[in-house]
C-alpha cells in the first residue's frame, strides 16, 4: 500500500511540474538562487517524446481493427508521452537551489531527489566533470545525462531519502549544473 501511495505522490508532482512548467513558474526557489541543470538533456528528452509519438500513430494504425486493444495502447501511449514532458518539465521548474541566507543548499533531480545541504557541512567543493559513476557506500550521483560536474565534500553527512522511503548517509555529493563554475563560485562565496 505505501508504494502505492508512494507512486501516486510521485504522479501528481509530475503532473503538478508540467503545470509549472506551463505557468513558468519555478518550484521551492524562495528567496535563493535558482541553478538549472535541465539544459545538457532537453535534445535527449525531446528524442524520446518524439519516438513516443511515432510509437503512438504507428500502434493506431497496426490496432485498427481492436477497438478495445486499440483504446487502451492509445491511453497508454498518450499517458508516456505525457510523461516523459512532465519528466523534463520537473527538471526545469525544480532546480538547485543555494539559499545563503538559510544558509543551505538544496540539491535536485526531477521530482526524485530533493536534499538538503547545511552550507556548514561542506568541506569542499570542486569542479569536476565525469562521465561514469559507480555506487559506493556514502556517496550520491545526482547524474543529468550521465555526467556530473561539481563534487562536494561534506564534513558531516547528510541523510538521503530516496524514492521508494530509504533512508542513507552520504558524505560526497557529485551533481550537475549547467553553470557549473558559477554555482562553485556561488557556493564559495556563500561559506564564507
Amino acid at each position: 500500500m505505501r508504494v502505492g501511495w508512494l507512486v501516486v505522490r510521485h504522479e501528481v508532482r509530475l503532473l503538478a511540474s508540467l503545470a509549472l512548467w506551463v505557468a513558468r513558474r519555478t518550484h521551492g526557489t524562495g528567496g535563493g538562487v535558482a541553478f538549472g541543470y535541465a539544459r545538457g538533456q532537453g535534445a535527449m528528452m525531446a528524442g524520446f517524446a518524439f519516438v513516443c509519438v511515432v510509437e503512438t500513430v504507428a500502434l493506431s494504425v497496426l490496432l485498427r481493427d481492436w477497438p478495445a486493444v486499440h483504446a487502451a495502447f492509445l491511453f497508454l501511449d498518450v499517458y508516456t508521452i505525457v510523461f516523459v514532458v512532465a519528466l523534463h518539465a520537473s527538471s526545469v521548474v525544480r532546480p538547485h537551489v543555494l539559499d545563503p541566507d538559510r544558509g543551505t543548499l538544496r540539491i535536485r533531480r526531477y521530482v526524485h531527489v530533493d536534499l538538503l545541504v547545511p552550507l556548514e557541512r561542506v568541506g569542499a567543493v570542486r569542479r569536476e566533470l565525469r562521465m561514469t559513476h559507480e555506487r559506493a557506500d556514502g556517496e550520491l550521483n545526482v547524474e543529468v545525462g550521465s555526467q556530473t560536474s561539481i563534487t562536494l565534500e561534506l564534513t558531516e553527512p547528510v541523510t538521503h531519502v530516496g524514492f521508494l522511503g530509504r533512508s542513507r548517509e552520504v558524505r560526497v555529493v557529485r551533481l550537475h549544473a549547467d553553470d557549473p563554475d558559477g554555482l562553485v563560485r556561488a557556493l564559495g562565496r556563500a561559506r564564507v
